[in-house]
C-alpha cells in the first residue's frame, strides 16, 4: 500500500495551490500525495498528521524573521503568517510523532526555524561573495554544485560526495538548530542541507529536487528514500 504523504502549499485568493511537479515527485517515488488544508485548529492538525506517513514542506515565500527573534531587514521579500502558523504547528507535530519529513527550499528554512535555528533573510545583504542562488535558468537545469558531508545521511542515500542541483532562494539556513548537522554545502559557504540526528529520517534540502527527479539520479534517490521512510 502507498504511503499517505501530507503535502503544504501556498494559499492565493482562497486557493491551495500545489505545483504538479511536487504531485509527481511523489507518485513516481511509490507514494501517495495528500495536500493538506489550511487550518488553525490544533486537534485537527494533530488528527491529520496521526493519519499521515510523512510530510512534506515545499518551497515558497519567505519565512517571517520575528519567529527567529529578528526584525525584517531591506532585503526580506513577501511573507505569508497563516502559511507559516500552519507549517510551524504540522512539523512541531511531525517530530513529536518521528514522522519523516523531508523539507524543500522554504521548507528546510521552516524546519531550521521550528527547531530553534535561524536564517539568513537575504543572502545578497548579509553574506559576502556568494554564488547566484536564485537562478535565470529553467526550473530544472542544475547550475551549481554542492558538497555532501562525509558520513551523512544524505551520503548514504545519493551515494556521492559532489552533485549538482538548482538554484532558487535568497534566504538560507544561517545557524542550525541544537540537534541538526549541516550535511550539504555550496561553494560559497551556503548551507544547502541539514539532517536531525534525533530522528529516524528529517531531511531538508535547499534545492527543489521536484524539478529535477525527471532526469536526475540524486533526486529520484532522495525521493525514493523518503518514500521508503514512509513506509516503515
Amino acid at each position: 500500500m502507498r504511503p499517505i504523504i501530507g503535502i503544504t502549499a501556498p494559499l492565493r485568493e482562497g486557493k491551495v495551490i500545489l505545483s504538479q511537479d511536487v504531485n509527481d515527485s511523489i507518485l513516481d517515488g511509490g507514494g501517495l500525495p495528500f495536500t493538506l488544508p489550511y487550518t488553525a485548529n490544533l486537534e485537527v492538525l494533530r488528527e491529520l498528521t496521526g493519519r499521515l506517513d510523512g510530510l512534506l514542506l515545499t518551497g515558497g515565500v519567505d519565512v517571517d524573521p520575528s519567529l527567529f527573534g529578528e526584525e525584517p531587514l531591506p532585503g526580506l521579500g513577501e511573507i505569508m503568517p497563516e502559511r507559516d502558523e500552519l507549517e510551524m504547528r504540522l512539523t512541531q507535530l511531525a517530530l513529536a510523532q518521528n514522522l519523516p519529513i523531508l523539507a524543500i527550499c522554504r521548507g528546510v528554512q521552516l524546519l531550521n526555524v521550528v527547531a530553534g535555528g535561524t536564517l539568513y533573510q537575504d543572502l545578497a545583504s548579509q553574506k559576502e561573495q556568494v554564488l547566484q542562488h536564485s537562478q535565470k535558468a529553467p526550473r530544472d537545469y542544475l547550475s551549481h554544485s554542492v558538497e555532501i558531508a562525509a558520513g551523512s545521511k544524505l551520503e548514504q542515500i545519493i551515494g556521492s560526495r559532489r552533485i549538482k542541483v538548482n538554484s532558487f532562494h535568497h534566504q538560507a539556513v544561517k545557524q542550525p538548530a541544537a540537534g541538526f548537522r549541516v550535511s550539504a554545502l555550496a561553494g560559497d559557504g551556503v548551507i544547502e542541507a541539514i539532517e536531525s540526528e534525533r530522528h529516524p529520517y528529517v531531511i531538508g534540502v535547499q534545492w527543489h529536487p521536484e524539478n529535477t527527479w525527471r532526469n536526475d539520479e540524486p533526486s529520484q534517490k532522495l525521493f525514493a528514500s523518503f518514500i521508503e521512510a514512509c513506509k516503515s
